[in-house]
């Protein structure tokens, strides 16, 4: 009964995230739900193995999701 419920709930999307150091070299990867704690995480698109040990392209990070202001309203058009 247990699965049947399990393939009509939602399971929060998986995101992807490289660890950088000092220089900017990738040095893991991670794929969770939420953001990992600690310095030297950044959110990607997707994760390459040929960019281990190498610096990560500009193209390969995530543009930082915009949050909506609780103060200006959506306007229907």
């Amino acid at each position: 009964m247990q699965y049947l419920w399990s393939l009509f709930t939602r399971k929060p999307a998986l995101r992807q995230f490289a660890l950088l150091d000092s220089q900017g070299r990738c040095q893991a990867f991670k794929e969770c739900s939420q953001p990992p704690v600690g310095q030297g995480w950044v959110e990607i698109e997707e994760i390459r193995l040929s960019w281990m040990h190498r610096p990560l392209p500009a193209r390969a990070r995530v543009s930082p999701r915009a949050t909506r202001s609780s103060r200006h309203p959506v306007l229907a058009a």
